[in-house]
């Protein structure tokens, strides 16, 4: 772990500790460079009782890959803007992100026994179908690896980012093989089976889908998906999605089981299928946003009304305060 104050290149200052993993460490630190810039650095761990040999392999690795990462260019994504190896450690630099990331939205909502509001999840899906599409149709194709609630940020804007490049894989068009630029097997609740093992050959941009659904599953029902192996040992673990949340529509329900499906033959089959699936020929600019809207303020009104004494009581002593200050003068 990096202390406080710790400078890496002689331009990031570590400010603290914002996330920890099997993988390594995430920093927020400054640009000493850029006056006011606030950053992500991710520090990738390699195991010490590795191959020398192959640490140098992994490395190289890690590099070539990065600055794949670093010609990303997506309103949805962070910016990677620099990568580089001190102390044995590789570091990939990105935009920091303020806000709160989706499964502490999710918490919030569960604690106060609420689900979230359905057209503002399908909202956030669009925008992680959009971004996944860029990924995914690079010349050289880009696949996530890790999808999942505490990897997706909401910014105080209203913007989803996909922060999290931990597991990343550069896809081959000739002959279908991945690159991993670090090694990791993702979040159990959200791996689809072909993504276990040493050997997972058979991923590609379907099992992205797939960690995509779990994620709305789990979005919309406050569980966690079972994960892929014990459902495959007990099919029925899995509950239909509105057996949880009625209040979901039967689309949003197919979309999202279809996105889970276990085999990857019966999952759409890129992200412009999912999409049409879940959204249908909604409008996410114009349809989505005014029923979001409405949404907003139908839960606003039903605030209202589980408060309604308090409610009264404020503005009664608003309306005592201010005669009181007329009669002063």
């Amino acid at each position: 772990m990096l202390a406080r104050g710790t400078t890496l290149r002689n331009r990031y200052r570590i400010i603290e500790t914002i996330g920890q993993g099997g993988m390594g460490s995430v920093y927020l630190a400054e640009d000493l460079r850029l006056e006011g810039r606030k950053c992500a650095l991710k520090a990738v761990r390699i195991d010490p009782n590795t191959d020398p040999q192959l640490v140098s392999e992994l490395q190289h690795q890690f590099s070539r890959e990065a600055s794949t990462l670093a010609r990303l260019d997506h309103p949805n994504l962070p910016k990677v803007s620099d990568y580089f190896t001190e102390n044995a450690l590789d570091y990939l630099v990105m935009d920091y992100v303020a806000g709160k990331n989706l499964k502490e939205i999710m918490d919030e909502s569960r604690r106060h026994d609420r689900f979230l509001v359905e057209v503002e999840v399908l909202n956030w899906g669009k925008q992680l179908c959009d971004a996944l599409e860029y990924l995914h149709t690079q010349a050289t194709p880009v696949l996530h690896r890790d999808i999942k609630p505490s990897n997706i940020k909401l910014a105080p804007s209203g913007l989803i980012k996909l922060v999290d490049f931990g597991l990343v894989k550069v896809m081959v068009r000739d002959d279908s093989r991945t690159i991993t630029v670090l090694q990791g097997r993702g979040t159990a609740a959200y791996t689809p089976m072909e993504q276990y093992g040493e050997d997972d050959t058979h991923t590609d941009v379907r099992s992205d889908i797939y960690s995509l659904g779990a994620t709305l599953y789990h979005l919309f029902t406050n569980q966690q998906p079972p994960e892929a192996r014990q459902r495959f040992l007990k099919p029925t673990s899995l509950a239909p999605l509105r057996q949880i949340n009625s209040a979901i529509s039967e689309q949003t329900e197919r979309a999202i089981h279809a996105a889970i499906a276990m085999h990857p033959d019966d999952r759409p089959a890129n992200i412009a299928e999912f999409r049409e699936l879940l959204l249908g020929n909604k409008s996410p600019t114009d349809s989505l946003g005014r029923d979001i809207i409405q949404a907003n303020e139908q839960e606003y009104a039903n605030l209202v009304n589980e408060n309604l004494p308090w409610v009264v009581m404020a503005g009664v002593a608003t309306v005592l305060g201010f005669l009181a200050t007329l009669a002063s003068r």
